[in-house]
């Protein structure tokens, strides 16, 4: 796959100016929005690996860093802000409608990526975007501090979890319960053997970038000519219109 360009964005927000790196492959009708966890950021390794083999099945991808650079600074030495996921919600959802506004993502679809307190994030995000969210993945994530906004996520939702990290996955299974608006077969727990927390197991990656793709390839549809494959196999895309 060629090298694509990655254009530098600027997400004015009451507390200030976010920045984000946006790539849009050719053909790609689909861009998906990363919310990382805690402690991270937009150059999360992690993350850049997931997006890039999204990328590679077709799919746009923004990485935003939730926190301006002075909060990034504060946070550091304080680590109050990575655990605010109201506040990282916050800034997630006029990301989203940036998504809508600007002209190179004006009329894609959009789904999210949500990393450990970043997918409480997203879950929040997506409960308040319903018209314009129409799927989201976690990976390693914390859902069940989406609260109350749970029981109102109408995106497909796929819950990625390292079967060596039982406690998080006892809470996504609890959290999967309380997300009443969705049909069943909407929300999906899959687990990785093997892999811990931070999927840092040979293959574990992969596995996790292989089954997003497939996930956001049911519900948001395909790029044409992108690569097909994934863990995840259902049957024919089910999109979600975007809306202006």
């Amino acid at each position: 796959m060629a090298q694509l360009a990655t254009e530098p964005v600027t997400l004015k927000t009451p507390g200030g100016e976010l920045e984000g790196d946006l790539v849009i492959p050719d053909q790609a009708t689909s861009i998906v929005l990363f919310a990382h966890g805690s402690g991270s950021s937009r150059r999360s390794p992690r993350n850049r690996a997931v997006a890039e083999a999204l990328r590679t099945a077709g799919y746009g991808t923004l990485l935003m860093d939730l926190l301006t650079r002075d909060e990034a600074a504060f946070d550091q030495q304080t680590q109050q802000l990575r655990f605010d996921v109201d506040l990282l919600a916050e800034r997630l959802v006029p990301a989203v409608d940036a998504l809508g506004d600007w002209p190179s993502t004006r009329g894609r679809y959009v789904g999210l990526f949500g990393a450990s307190t970043g997918a409480a994030a997203a879950l929040k995000a997506a409960a308040r975007r319903p018209d314009r969210v129409g799927a989201l993945v976690s990976r390693g994530g914390r859902p069940d501090l989406g609260g109350d906004a749970l029981a109102s996520v109408e995106a497909p939702t796929l819950l990625i979890v390292g079967g060596n990290d039982r406690e998080v996955l006892n809470l996504n299974r609890q959290a999967a319960g309380l997300m009443t608006s969705l049909p069943l077969a909407d929300v999906s727990i899959e687990i990785v053997p093997g892999a811990g927390h931070l999927f840092e197991e040979p293959g574990a990656l992969e596995h996790v970038s292989a089954s997003a793709a497939a996930w956001l390839r049911h519900y948001l549809g395909a790029a044409p000519n992108a690569s097909e494959g994934g863990h995840f196999k259902p049957p024919e895309p089910r999109r979600r219109p975007p809306t202006s």
